[in-house]
């Protein structure tokens, strides 16, 4: 039988066609990817032609990556002015369209800004886009996991109350999931570093979204202290967190098959440094 573990991997480059993306990956030994779809620094992009649908299926039956996730666009913001939500909302229905053809089943997306509006007028807004998007593709499956942010300026999703208040606007719609950035919620000012404090995170994530929900972590440690609203990603066990927290993550039954991303540095030691960290904590 397979090992109870969550699936270690990294944020692959797509250069040169989607389907390379799962070679990189097998090459640095991952049992999970993150990848972008499309170009995320612009708003439009090419429909997917048949072929690139076709390799990235073919590519995915030779590999040993067993989920893939998507991040979105970092373009999108369903807490902005009329004209970005507009564009917005757009660009996640086209996304959640190309994750269906690709076979993906779930999206990271960041929350969003507050900008000038009170952070509940915000929340408010982006779960009545979410609503939309979710009704637009109610014939897909591919669920949107809103990523724990690192809590500067107005950005919405560093508070991990803020998760329920959004769930609780969408009535728990089945396809809202949630991504969980060890890097983000330590500069949000979560403590992590011991077994109990590990498990008071756990059971915060539990209390407030439910740890069913949870289909993504991404890893790094923190150039930053804790609480420093600073989003800085470090190799693990290079910064502030240290190496327990992610020891704790890669051997908790409770998130067996949940793909658990690098988001580390890629120069120095690279992903195959802080993969090869990640199968020793985990005993291999």
């Amino acid at each position: 039988t397979e090992p109870v573990v969550a699936l270690i991997g990294a944020h692959i480059s797509v250069a040169g066609g989607l389907h390379r993306a799962y070679q990189r990956a097998d090459a640095a030994g991952c049992e999970s990817m993150q990848i972008f779809t499309r170009n995320q620094r612009k708003w439009s992009n090419d429909p997917l032609s048949f072929r690139e649908i076709e390799e990235f299926y073919r590519a995915s039956k030779d590999s040993s990556v067993r989920k893939v996730v998507s991040h979105a666009s970092y373009l999108i913001n369903l807490g902005g002015n009329d004209h970005v939500r507009g564009k917005s909302e757009e660009a996640l229905i086209s996304e959640l369209e190309r994750c269906r053809h690709l076979s993906i089943d779930d999206v990271v997306l960041h929350p969003g800004f507050a900008l000038e509006s009170t952070g509940e007028a915000a929340l408010a807004r982006v779960s009545a886009s979410l609503l939309k998007v979710l009704e637009a593709t109610s014939d897909i499956k591919v669920r949107i996991l809103l990523e724990t942010m690192a809590g500067q300026g107005s950005v919405l999703g560093g508070d991990i109350s803020e998760f329920s208040a959004i769930l609780d606007h969408l009535e728990g719609h089945p396809r809202i999931g949630f991504c969980v950035d060890i890097c983000h919620v330590f500069a949000a000012g979560y403590e992590m570093r011991t077994h109990e404090s590990y498990n008071r995170l756990v059971g915060l994530l539990e209390k407030h979204v439910g740890l069913e929900r949870i289909h993504c972590w991404h890893l790094s440690d923190s150039k930053m202290d804790k609480g420093s609203k600073k989003d800085r990603h470090q190799h693990l066990g290079e910064g502030t967190i240290g190496l327990e927290p992610f020891s704790m993550l890669v051997n908790d039954v409770r998130f067996d098959n949940v793909p658990a991303i690098l988001e580390t540095p890629k120069e120095g030691i690279g992903d195959e440094g802080n993969l090869s960290l990640l199968r020793k904590l985990r005993g291999e």
